[in-house]
């Protein structure tokens, strides 16, 4: 991509035929458009070291009101955040609606630094990175990425410039000295990387910055141009699906999941209790073994309402370190994360290695509660599955261990545990009238978890759906399972 931009830049600045000045007027004015259609922006830079993006940003942020933009630098990542999933640190810093935020440095950042190891890992992220822009992009994101070009003789001009001065040479690094020393190296890993990741719905947009002057023109014209179309594009977050097979035949039992299980099965209390303080003491072995090979686990609880989700996660924390977990309860979201892309709330709670999340419901809500109540567009929600395996597949990569509980109970024993519930004061709170809202609708929401599972069914985060008419029957299973996931990770680990 590099190659092709050096033969046809020759002329492109020339072809803008609107001013400086009308230009940042212009973009001043989409900003005030962007707040009130809620657009949400995200513009990143990357490109070669010295090749101005401090400068640039700087040109397309004058005319800006500095109450609907952010700039976020990324240096390079702390140890703090080389504990999280490669992709945490940027899920937290996405912009919301109606505001533009702008990355120095971004995702790219470690790709581009470095040259391209033999290992599995650069694949990996290039295709981790390629889906987290489609996520985003889907969801209605405007995303900007521009790649800022210099020559070898220009970067070394500038590099020897900010050396030669007391007050800026603390900003070369010997990582720039050696990447201009090696700039033919630099130069294919970037056209082979830029080509990699150039797609249809997040194309690159190639700056020769050069000339200063000219490239911040270009830069607010390419800027002006994007959030124009963007803006007079209708139905911006109904954007297709295109090539995903959505069709499930619900009638066929043999893809029904939740047919499948035996509801009927059961354990004494006798044997539940000499099986539960057993397998808890061998939670807590594991649990510390985990933490001390720094592996994080990521615990997923879906349910029926009533089907005892608060009750196994009770166990499944009783014998562990609670310096160790953390229990997110996930409700409705609130206004803030209404702003936000669905699935930032939850990326805010991964935990670091070693460390344990546990939710209490999940991501999963898209495809089922907002699917049935209509909360979500039939775009978004059929949208959401593969949006779902991507994320997972990122866990997956980043060593986690990603356990997914679907407990299922019948309709007969949920009508029985509301009314013990509200027969008990002590448990009256825990039965709502929306619980009884939802209960009028189980064939619909038994159609939604049905294709949820068979769906997002992967691999790498697999379902274990609980049998739970019996409490204590589902909570030795729970247990039981950890432990077997538990000890694979620790036995690939070695």
């Amino acid at each position: 991509m590099l190659k092709a931009f050096d033969l046809e830049r020759e002329g492109i600045f020339e072809a803008i035929n609107t001013s400086y000045k009308e230009l940042q007027a212009e973009l001043a004015r989409l900003q005030q458009k962007i707040k009130e259609e809620q657009l949400p922006v995200l513009v990143i830079f990357e490109g070669w070291d010295a090749s101005g993006k401090g400068t640039l940003i700087n040109e397309l942020i004058q005319e800006l009101d500095p109450r609907g933009y952010k700039v976020e630098v990324f240096h390079e990542s702390t140890e703090e955040e080389k504990r999280k999933p490669f992709l945490w640190r940027f899920w937290q810093k996405i912009p919301r609606k109606g505001e533009i935020m702008i990355f120095d440095r971004s995702w790219y950042r470690e790709l581009v630094d470095d040259l391209p190891s033999k290992s599995n890992k650069y694949k990996l992220d290039v295709d981790d990175i390629i889906n987290f822009e489609e996520i985003l992009i889907d969801e209605g994101i405007l995303l900007i990425k521009i790649f800022l070009h210099v020559s070898k003789k220009e970067q070394k001009s500038r590099l020897k410039a900010l050396l030669s001065d007391d007050s800026t040479k603390w900003q070369v690094k010997e990582k720039d000295i050696y990447q201009n020393k090696n700039y033919s190296e630099y130069y294919e890993h970037y056209d082979n990387l830029l080509s990699k990741t150039n797609t249809s719905k997040s194309p690159w947009h190639l700056i020769d910055s050069s000339d200063k002057k000219n490239a911040s023109k270009f830069l607010i014209h390419t800027a002006v141009e994007l959030f124009k179309n963007t803006l007079i594009k209708e139905d911006m977050n109904l954007r297709s699906s295109e090539n995903i097979d959505f069709d499930l035949d619900l009638d066929n039992q043999k893809v029904l999941p939740l047919s499948n299980v035996d509801l009927s099965l059961d354990i004494s209390d006798e044997e539940y209790k000499k099986r539960l303080k057993k397998l808890q003491e061998k939670i807590k072995l594991l649990a510390y073994d985990l933490y001390r090979e720094k592996i994080p686990t990521i615990i997923v609880f879906e349910g029926w309402d009533a089907a005892g989700k608060g009750g196994n996660i009770k166990r499944l924390t009783k014998s562990i370190d609670p310096r160790g977990y953390e229990v997110i309860p996930i409700a409705a979201p609130d206004e803030t994360e209404k702003k936000y892309h669905y699935l930032w709330r939850f990326w805010k709670h991964l935990p670091k290695t070693g460390h344990m999340t546990i939710f209490d419901r999940s991501w999963y809500g898209r495809v089922m509660v907002e699917r049935v109540e209509a909360f979500a567009s039939e775009n978004e929600w059929k949208r959401a599955y593969d949006e779902i395996n991507q994320m997972e597949s990122h866990l997956k990569s980043y060593k986690a261990i990603v356990l997914k509980f679907f407990i299922h109970i019948d309709k007969e024993e949920q009508l029985a545990r509301f009314k013990a519930r509200e027969e008990n004061p002590d448990k009256r709170y825990k039965i709502t009238d929306e619980d009884w809202r939802n209960r009028e609708k189980w064939n619909l929401y038994e159609s939604a978890i049905n294709e949820m599972i068979y769906k997002t069914n992967t691999s790498y985060a697999p379902w274990h759906i609980v049998p739970g008419n019996s409490k204590k029957y589902a909570r030795v299973f729970v247990l039981e399972k950890t432990i077997e996931e538990m000890e694979l990770a620790l036995k690939k680990h070695k």
